[in-house]
């Protein structure tokens, strides 16, 4: 059983990469053998819209045809068993690395029928791990959580089953002495940091003992 895990985020050391570990101990308390994998340190770019995935009795039908980076990853995304990604919120999405892995990953296998079929060969459950500096009624107000929510969508129309969990109010610097931000109270995010932080780390480690097991049962 092998389960990957894609970091968004340029630290990997910080919020997401850190929830991402949790998950994947998880698994692993499971059984499953895991991978984590940081975007930031691959050589590779969205969907260049050459539609080789699409053409008729092409050699790259269903498959992204871009040779890159991502082209083993791909290949060994087709063996696992179940996949997370983590990113974290910049600007009210997902960050640039992580957008272009999800153009690369989901796209090949949408099918241009109506209605959209997959044409990943398999069926297996995903997660997603969302890390903010906003609390959860900041994203409410923007409204930006059902945007995310696409993401989702598009996991479970491809792969299957989808899950997503989301930190918010997240520690964003070491030392908040050092950087303009004066918005921010340093005593309550330290706070949030100690309290809020952990349990979200139990709620990652969780997800990956669920994702583990779902496959272990099926």
């Amino acid at each position: 059983m092998k389960i990957m895990a894609f970091n968004g985020s340029p630290r990997k050391e910080w919020n997401t990469a850190t929830l991402l570990e949790k998950a994947l101990e998880g698994a692993a308390s499971q059984g499953a053998d895991t991978d984590l994998i940081h975007l930031y340190d691959l050589n590779f770019k969205g969907c260049m819209s050459c539609f080789a995935c699409k053409t008729k009795g092409g050699k790259s039908y269903g498959r992204c045809a871009v040779k890159d980076d991502l082209e083993l990853i791909l290949e060994e995304v087709e063996e696992a068993d179940a996949i997370i990604l983590g990113s974290p919120i910049y600007y009210f999405n997902v960050s640039g690395e992580m957008r272009s892995f999800i153009e690369r990953l989901v796209f090949p296998y949408m099918t241009y029928t109506d209605p959209p079929q997959s044409l990943f060969p398999k069926k297996i459950n995903t997660g997603l791990i969302y890390t903010m500096n906003l609390t959860e009624l900041e994203m409410k107000n923007y409204g930006f959580g059902q945007h995310l929510g696409s993401n989702e969508m598009l996991l479970n129309m491809i792969f299957g089953a989808s899950e997503s969990l989301f930190s918010f109010d997240t520690y964003q610097f070491r030392d908040y002495s050092k950087v303009v931000a004066d918005r921010f109270d340093p005593e309550e995010k330290a706070k949030s940091r100690r309290e809020k932080f952990p349990k979200d780390c139990e709620k990652a480690f969780e997800l990956g003992v669920r994702l583990a097991s779902i496959t272990a049962s099926t």
